[in-house]
């Protein structure tokens, strides 16, 4: 019985076995590279075996050179793979160390064919046998190849590589895979290296068993791989349990259980959740088949969410329309979160989905019934201002028709006086734009558009206000005092609201300095720049506030013998639309200060937008 046959042979068929095991275990799991790399390793061996024995059965130097040729081969894929498993398994090791160790073992192998018969011998001049496991096997003789050397230092670097890689695992925590697989690593490497340096430089003679520690290495790497992949299949068995009670219980509380596999790209869905998309019970849903369920406005936004999530590894939520095969449509409320597999790369997005189509209708309804309650306040303002506006509309119709009889007159005149004319007629038509400005002005006030966002200055929204109510302000005999900060950045809101907002403060202010005594009526308009928002503040010189100033915000509550109380209830529910806040404070001498901040419109919105829009927005009347 040939021994070494024996234990070469079945060398070789173990590792070929573990090799085709995690062949197979990679073909159905990708993401994870380490069963493919040690698939590899596991194969170089066996190769390294086979080379092995022919060098050992080798019946001329030609046969043993030969076989030795081919050994390096094996060799470098194992040398490769064993490097990328450390780097990719383990997660550790320096980078350029793990390509220093392959480019030198690609160069080793590149010298390995062409110079000299092999790496090792620049030539093989014969063979001597001696006895291993009691019978006779052949060993080379000949003139020692110095390019092995290259092959050694690659394998001191190794050393170095796999130590480091293991000094961090190791100060991770995960002793036991630092000690395995670092460990073997560098025990194969050194007996490798002391075996190739005391055989072929003369000092022993025995044959080629590199493959024997090899296995020991494969052993175990195969272990800690098999480790894993127990571990794997229990958490998963653990989360298909797991999933089992989130769906029951997601299920009672009235949410839909999804599950987008991204791989394969299919979404199982609970049959809430398949309910809630319109789809059959046992349907088979495609990632783009629920995309294509999603209102089209919605679409993008949806899309725009996901890949953030699997960008930042972060939760996803978004309300999004959901259109049913009916053409009615659906609002869902859907939260996920993302699972990576073990090579960090996007697995699977688990998450659920509810129905709030109800909710959102409510959002309407008091959307609408807050717009119409807002209007009516405006309407009721602006009637209580009626008699000012009645006096700024008469300044410029005035101006108008004492300007057409008088160019009327000049033009009986022989000759006609038309450079006169030509001054009557820039009058007429300045006077008929700032009638036309006060009309669009009172049209923007009253119109029940729905509420629109854009870039405005705040500045502008407030001089605005000012130039609507200037001839109220002075009939009460009040001084308006404005202090506007130049260069605000713009903010983002619907123009009427603010309008609105600036007009009800303006006004509770004007209210409040009623009992004052003529000449002392003064209001305070101040602007100024806050992180990250913009401030505008009104101060009167009234009797000032109750001891609970909040309670002002409350709704149906006034100060006013004939108020409605909800004037200040309106600016709050403004403010907080505009993502901003309301507050009041007494001032230390006199009165009472209203303060609001509104956030800065996002970086790039145009510093000018808001003014530039309100002037176009108002063209001379009876153009």
């Amino acid at each position: 019985m040939s021994w070494v046959t024996i234990i070469w042979s079945m060398t070789a068929s173990a590792c070929l076995t573990l090799a085709a095991i995690h062949l197979l275990v990679w073909c159905q799991r990708r993401a994870v590279w380490a069963d493919l790399l040690f698939a590899l390793a596991a194969t170089g061996t066996a190769g390294l075996a086979f080379c092995e024995l022919a060098m050992m059965r080798a019946e001329t130097p030609g046969q043993f050179a030969t076989a030795l040729r081919w050994f390096h081969l094996p060799g470098w894929v194992i040398i490769v793979a064993v490097v990328a498993f450390v780097r990719l398994f383990l997660e550790a090791g320096r980078p350029w160390l793990a390509w220093s160790v392959c480019a030198l073992r690609t160069v080793a192998l590149f010298l390995n064919f062409t110079v000299g018969d092999n790496l090792n011998f620049r030539s093989v001049e014969g063979l001597r046998s001696i006895r291993l496991f009691g019978e006779s096997v052949s060993i080379a003789e000949g003139v020692p190849n110095p390019c092995m050397l290259v092959a050694q230092f690659g394998m001191v670097l190794i050393v170095i590589f796999t130590v480091d890689a293991a000094i961090t695992v190791w100060r991770r925590g995960n002793r036991r895979l630092a000690l395995t697989v670092g460990g073997g690593i560098v025990f194969v490497a050194l007996v490798g290296l002391s075996q190739g340096v005391l055989r072929f430089w003369g000092v022993v003679h025995a044959p080629i068993t590199a493959s024997l520690s090899f296995t020991v290495l494969v052993v175990a790497m195969g272990y800690e791989l098999s480790r894993e992949t127990l571990r794997a299949a229990r958490l998963s068995e653990e989360l298909r349990d797991s999933e089992a009670r989130l769906t029951l219980a997601a299920e009672a509380a009235g949410f839909g259980v999804w599950m987008w596999t991204v791989d394969t790209n299919t979404v199982w869905g609970s049959e809430r959740w398949l309910r809630l998309f319109g789809f059959a019970p046992d349907a088979n849903v495609s990632f783009e088949q629920a995309i294509q369920r999603i209102h089209p406005d919605d679409r993008e936004r949806v899309k725009s969410a996901i890949r953030l999530a699997m960008e930042t590894r972060a939760g996803y939520g978004v309300d999004y329309r959901v259109v049913l095969p009916d053409r009615s449509v659906r609002w869902i409320a859907a939260l996920g979160r993302l699972y990576a597999a073990a090579g960090g790369k996007p697995a699977r997005m688990l998450g659920a989905a509810v129905d709030i189509t109800e909710r959102k209708q409510a959002e309407q309804d008091l959307l609408q019934q807050r717009n119409e309650l807002a209007h009516l306040s405006r309407v009721t303002t602006v009637s209580a201002l009626s008699g000012s506006l009645a006096h700024e509309l008469n300044q410029p119709l005035g101006i108008i028709l004492s300007n057409a009889q008088a160019a009327q007159e000049l033009l009986q005149q022989d000759p006609p006086v038309l450079t006169d004319v030509r001054e009557i007629l820039a009058d007429i038509v300045a006077a008929d734009r700032r009638a036309a400005e006060i009309i669009q002005r009172l049209r923007a006030l009253l119109k029940r558009d729905e509420t629109s966002r854009q870039p405005l200055s705040l500045n502008e929204i407030l001089d605005v206000v000012l130039r609507l109510v200037r001839v109220d302000l002075i009939d009460r005999g009040i001084t308006s005092v404005c202090d506007l900060a130049p260069d605000l950045p713009p903010i983002t809101g619907d123009r009427v609201q603010l309008q609105q907002l600036a007009l009800n403060l303006i006004l509770n202010a004007a209210d409040a300095m009623a009992v004052n005594a003529p000449g002392t009526r003064r209001l305070h308009i101040t602007t100024s720049r806050q992180p990250n928002a913009v401030r505008a503040t009104v101060r009167d010189e009234g009797p000032g506030l109750p001891a609970d100033s909040e309670v002002l915000f409350q709704p149906f509550f006034t100060t006013k013998p004939h108020g409605l109380g909800m004037g200040l209830a309106i600016c709050r529910t403004i403010v907080a639309a505009h993502q901003g806040r309301l507050w009041a404070e007494p001032h230390p001498a006199q009165g009472a200060i209203f303060h609001f901040e509104l956030p800065v419109a996002e970086e790039g919105a145009g510093r000018e937008r808001g003014a530039r829009d309100a002037r176009e927005e108002a063209p001379a009347y009876g153009q």
